[in-house]
């Protein structure tokens, strides 16, 4: 393990007003939810950080880990499973006895949005005061899988790079100047799916990817 800790925001964080009512408002309709902000789930140590969205209302903001509760997560994890990145079974709840392997998941934004849309500015929030000190405090880190644009902007811009030089484009490779690899894939959500825009195959096609690369 490594002496850097990243921040993690307090169960009442206040740093986005509006994300903080939208807590509250849910709290008093959902009062067994976690509705909080959502910790991240596997080892500061891993080498992959796979960065998401932000938290799902009736999932993540309901169970309190990462992709756990909805049909996004029921994507991910077997797939993790499939490629090596995780071990268990999935069970959609966070006493599964799921592990990570090697692999640390997160989301550009902790706190459950309004429909599913963080601001600009909730998601610059999150970036500089969370999100840039969990990668900094990640001494193995190798690669990033950027689940959607929103994510593979945000990781960019963590790491001070134009975006204009690296396009978000599903399977897109990109190569950073330091060395990080920052792989894209369309987000894992029940919208892509059901759509045909993501289909098991060519999300299993992106972390195979990584996982023979990190062999």
């Amino acid at each position: 393990m490594f002496d850097i800790q990243p921040p993690e925001p307090p169960a009442d964080c206040q740093l986005c007003p509006r994300l903080a009512e939208f807590r509250a408002y849910n709290r008093q309709r959902h009062p067994d939810f976690l509705n909080a902000p959502v910790a991240s789930f596997g080892d500061l140590d891993a080498q992959v950080l796979v960065v998401g969205l932000a938290p799902g209302l009736k999932g993540a903001n309901r169970t309190g880990r990462p992709f756990t509760g909805d049909w996004a997560g029921d994507l991910l994890y077997p797939t993790l499973v499939e490629v090596g990145f995780a071990r268990g079974t999935f069970g959609a709840n966070p006493n599964d006895g799921l592990e990570l392997v090697d692999c640390r998941i997160t989301n550009a934004v902790k706190c459950v949005p309004p429909e599913n849309k963080p601001t600009t500015q909730e998601i610059k929030t999150c970036r500089s005061t969370f999100l840039e000190g969990e990668i900094a405090a990640m001494g193995r880190l190798r690669a990033v899988l950027a689940l959607g644009k929103i994510a593979h902007d945000t990781l960019l811009v963590a790491r001070g790079l134009r975006q204009s030089h690296y396009r978000f484009a599903h399977g897109a490779w990109h190569v950073l100047p330091d060395g990080l690899i920052l792989a894209d894939s369309y987000h894992c959500s029940r919208y892509n799916t059901n759509t045909g825009r993501l289909t098991p195959e060519m999300f299993r096609e992106v972390l195979g990817r990584l996982a023979r690369e990190l062999a």
